[in-house]
């Protein structure tokens, strides 16, 4: 049954929350901080989204239609005081379930490291899976030290995914290393920056990953939440004064999410112990609302 939403005068996302397993949309925390290149609370995002779906609506104006799909919230997986080694098989084996049950599994994080897992819990070799990361970073960080929040995108590509499924939008400026730069063009990567966006509009961007993406079985979609600019995104460590604006983010969810090889879109990099108002939390909020209308778009 849908859950009682707090007004009936004000139809939100909250509603849509049912204990259905065979609804076609899944949603599945992972709290996950443990190996975060900056240290914080990552592991409060996945409650805190949940609280603040009451407060997104379901009309959206520019389509003149309300959100009516169900989204199962299967709960978070037991991440708690363990490594990224640890929580891998944990949160892939609950990206697989999910997937068996739902046609597209919201990940809410935690850090990014979340996005490796997730990758594998599609389950199928991984020249066949296509990642869009919108992120400001190209998380090729080295692997020598190990995992990190840094680097799930070069030990995905250690794991044998190709450059040549890998698109990358929302890179900033003054935020990557020269070496993850060539390492990425010479894998193949789809590489577009912030300014791309800016300059090409978020549209056209999204086409040219949709392109890259063409040979791909199944999509993941990594949303660390640090692409967007600073002052729009407080709670993201990662975030840096001349980000992605949010109306592209959200422009860019819902785009990708139309696309029925989509099975996972994860938010990752939410700390919401930086942001001391509602602001973050909203735009984390309306993430959900994104998701599920690219969806309906299918």
């Amino acid at each position: 049954m849908l859950r009682q939403s707090v007004s009936t005068a004000w139809p939100n996302l909250s509603e849509l929350l049912v204990d259905d397993p065979s609804v076609p949309i899944g949603l599945l925390g992972a709290p996950l901080t443990a190996g975060s290149v900056t240290t914080g609370s990552c592991d409060k995002a996945p409650a805190l989204l949940r609280q603040t779906l009451r407060r997104v609506g379901r009309y959206d104006i520019e389509t003149g239609e309300s959100l009516f799909t169900p989204i199962h919230d299967q709960g978070d997986v037991e991440v708690a005081c363990l490594t990224i080694e640890e929580a891998t098989d944990p949160i892939r084996d609950a990206v697989a379930t999910s997937i068996g049950k739902h046609a597209l599994t919201l990940l809410a994080g935690g850090n990014n490291a979340i996005t490796r897992p997730a990758v594998l819990g599609l389950g199928i070799p991984l020249s066949h899976v296509g990642l869009i990361t919108l992120d400001a970073h190209f998380d090729m960080r080295e692997l020598d030290a190990g995992l990190s929040n840094g680097n799930p995108v070069r030990a995905l590509m250690k794991d044998g995914l190709p450059g040549n499924n890998i698109a990358q939008i929302g890179l900033a400026s003054f935020a990557n290393t020269a070496k993850m730069h060539r390492d990425a063009l010479d894998a193949g990567n789809l590489v577009v920056s912030v300014e791309d966006v800016r300059r090409d509009g978020i549209g056209k961007c999204v086409e040219l990953a949709m392109e890259h993406m063409a040979h791909a079985d199944a999509i993941v979609l990594d949303c660390d939440i640090d692409v967007i600019d600073r002052a729009q995104m407080p709670g993201a460590p990662g975030a840096r004064p001349g980000g992605m604006d949010v109306s592209d983010f959200f422009s860019a969810v819902r785009r990708i999410a139309a696309d029925h090889r989509v099975r996972v879109i994860d938010l990752t990099e939410w700390d919401p112990s930086l942001d001391s108002t509602d602001l973050s939390a909203l735009t984390a909020a309306r993430w959900v609302a994104e998701c599920v209308a690219g969806f309906e778009n299918r």
